[in-house]
């Protein structure tokens, strides 16, 4: 028998999602549980606040989403990946939340940038303080923008653009067609790009430049 390139040695060293939620699933394995935690927290975390533009509320949705991951572990079907699984638990969560409390999101866009500072730092870490101050501006312009769209937009932008989902994978995730998702993300950038330029186009604010913000 042949060596195993790294590639196969990392699969037989790292258990896939799936298998450790089914450990979960079967034993209430709290190793398995640890693990995809640690794997999953911060995406699931970057989710939840860019669905309610609120840092501290997504760290509580963050604790809900792998509290009732654990709760219903019971209720698991390998049917579909994990991740599709994990994504729909906290969007649900997500949705809950925006019904409960439309205001609290409008009033978290008035909050100073240092609660979302997170969202800036990649861009910011090797420039200077005039250009830092601009990209900062652009960055909460561009996050500002993301919330006055309907949930059923921002979610198709967040899922395909911040996650970097395939169209397919965010269809999986949202239970809607392929083209239902294609559709609704073309209307969402094109509304996105409207809630950047409501006086008819801002020069530095290009199609090319906001998507940078999205990525």
């Amino acid at each position: 028998m042949g060596r195993l390139n790294l590639k196969e040695w990392l699969s037989l060293a790292e258990p896939s999602d799936e298998r450790l939620m089914l450990r979960v699933a079967e034993a209430a394995h709290p190793e398995s549980y640890a693990r995809l935690m640690s794997r999953w927290e911060g995406p699931i975390h970057r989710l939840c606040f860019r669905m309610t533009g609120d840092w501290f509320r997504a760290q509580d949705l963050t604790q809900e989403v792998f509290l009732r991951l654990f709760a219903k572990r019971d209720q698991y079907r390998p049917t579909a990946r994990f991740s599709t699984y994990l994504w729909q638990i906290a969007l649900n969560l997500c949705r809950d939340d925006l019904r409960r409390d439309r205001r609290r999101r409008e009033e978290s866009l008035d909050r100073d940038d240092e609660d979302s500072a997170e969202g800036c730092e990649p861009l910011c870490a090797d420039a200077s303080p005039d250009s830092a101050a601009a990209e900062n501006e652009d960055a909460r312009r561009v996050r500002s923008a993301l919330m006055s769209l309907s949930p059923a937009h921002r979610e198709v932008l967040v899922l395909r653009h911040y996650e970097d989902l395939k169209f397919r994978e965010v269809a999986e995730v949202l239970g809607i067609p392929e083209g239902t998702v294609k559709s609704r993300s073309a209307e969402a950038m094109d509304r996105l790009a409207k809630a950047l330029s409501p006086s008819g186009g801002d020069p530095r604010m290009k199609p090319e430049r906001m998507e940078r913000f999205l990525l």
